[in-house]
């Protein structure tokens, strides 16, 4: 059996990894001309997304590579302490979450992945996909080419080509009214303890940073009401913009962007509503092609990770494609779309108005109290996928 992954973001090489294991070929498509080594700033790896990359025995040169970020500490844009919160559980060997540069993680699964034998192919953009033959699917590319498989795989990300192919009524992404931020400081004397993400519900703006080894990781989402276009996003200066929406806040966030020479590129954050089709015939969608999570929850590559795991365990233990994509989206739907909508409630409170902006710093104090003292959020943290144990035929 061969697969061809649409994508090489982080779901894509993780998904062939995982087949390669199950003893399915798999090669990899990416739309862009070249590698994706300096793309994106960072991102958190929860524990379940590391527990995922354990079976595929990446994990340790992800957590190498990364910070570990264990703790979150929720503060007021007044100053005010509202609570700690666990970032992921502790796993069974003492792994704990860990924020990496986005580019890290792409270049340690892409890597791993070719080291194993998986072709990527780059400059492969999906314009087509032919399943007139039921014994075969073909994927139908830009540049006049085309790849013959067994199966199709969209891990081709929040716009996905495959996903607009396999259902052209599928809801299109949801804009959050937040953008975003980001940036890396080195030096400048800014301190806090180490391995707890300081999250800031500021008056008119989100701030989140941690501080390892002398350097300042820092995020940031600035409620703007309707989406900016592409030129406005790109011909914008927003420094200014931020250190306005920051000013009256009782903390060092304005301080940390002021000294940050590049905020990086502004991004809308979206996530995707409930789509009706995950799969048709031999062609089945996984990751953010799926189910799109917004930033807030730090779920994006953990999820993909684990799609792509038991995607491969379907196959491997069920053989026959359409049961197998039956049961991979019956495990996996309501997982994925509760993260989805947990995420959004997140955004929400970050976009919140003045009225709802008190309400929220009444509430969070016993919101938090209540997650901190229960395993509230073990159903996302704790998610393991049990590689050897067989599904039932």
């Amino acid at each position: 059996m061969k697969a061809l992954i649409i994508g090489c973001g982080i779901g894509g090489p993780a998904a062939a990894m995982a087949l390669r294991r199950a003893g399915i070929d798999a090669e990899i498509y990416e739309a862009y001309s070249g590698v994706a080594d300096h793309a994106g700033s960072f991102l958190n790896i929860a524990s379940n997304g590391l527990d995922a990359l354990r079976v595929l025995d990446v994990h340790r040169d992800v957590m190498a590579a990364g910070i570990p970020t264990p703790h979150m500490d929720m503060h007021s844009g007044t100053g005010k302490r509202l609570g700690r919160v666990a970032n992921g559980m502790r796993l069974d060997d003492g792994t704990v979450s860990h924020t990496v540069l986005r580019a890290d993680l792409y270049r340690i699964v892409r890597d791993r992945a070719v080291a194993q034998g998986v072709p990527v192919h780059h400059g492969k953009r999906l314009t087509g996909i032919d399943r007139s033959d039921p014994r075969r699917v073909v994927a139908r590319f830009e540049d006049g080419t085309e790849a013959v498989g067994d199966l199709l795989i969209g891990a081709d990300g929040l716009r996905s080509r495959t996903r607009e192919i396999l259902d052209p009524a599928a809801p299109t992404p949801r804009y959050s009214g937040l953008i975003g931020f980001g940036g890396i400081i080195e030096g400048h004397g800014f301190t806090g303890e180490p391995g707890v993400y300081n999250m800031i519900f500021g008056r008119r703006a989100f701030f989140g940073y941690t501080v390892a080894s002398g350097q300042t990781w820092w995020f940031a989402n600035l409620p703007v009401a309707d989406e900016p276009s592409r030129e406005r996003l790109a011909n914008t200066d927003w420094k200014p913009a931020l250190l306005d929406a920051f000013a009256g806040d009782a903390n060092r966030s304005a301080d940390m962007i002021r000294a940050t020479a590049d905020i990086g590129r502004a991004y809308p954050i979206h996530d995707l509503p409930s789509i009706p089709v995950w799969h048709r015939g031999r062609v089945v969608l996984t990751g953010d092609a799926a189910h799109a999570t917004s930033p807030s929850s730090g779920q994006g590559a953990s999820l993909a990770a684990e799609d792509g795991l038991l995607l491969a365990k379907c196959l491997r233990d069920l053989g026959d494609h359409g049961r197998a994509f039956t049961e991979f989206e019956r495990l996996r739907r309501a997982r994925a779309e509760r993260v989805v909508a947990y995420s959004r409630t997140i955004s929400n409170s970050k976009a919140a108005g003045p009225i709802a902006r008190v309400f929220r710093d009444l509430l969070m104090p016993i919101f938090l109290r209540r997650t901190a003292n229960s395993d509230a959020l073990s159903w996302m943290y704790h998610h393991h996928i049990d590689w050897d144990t067989r599904l039932a035929a």
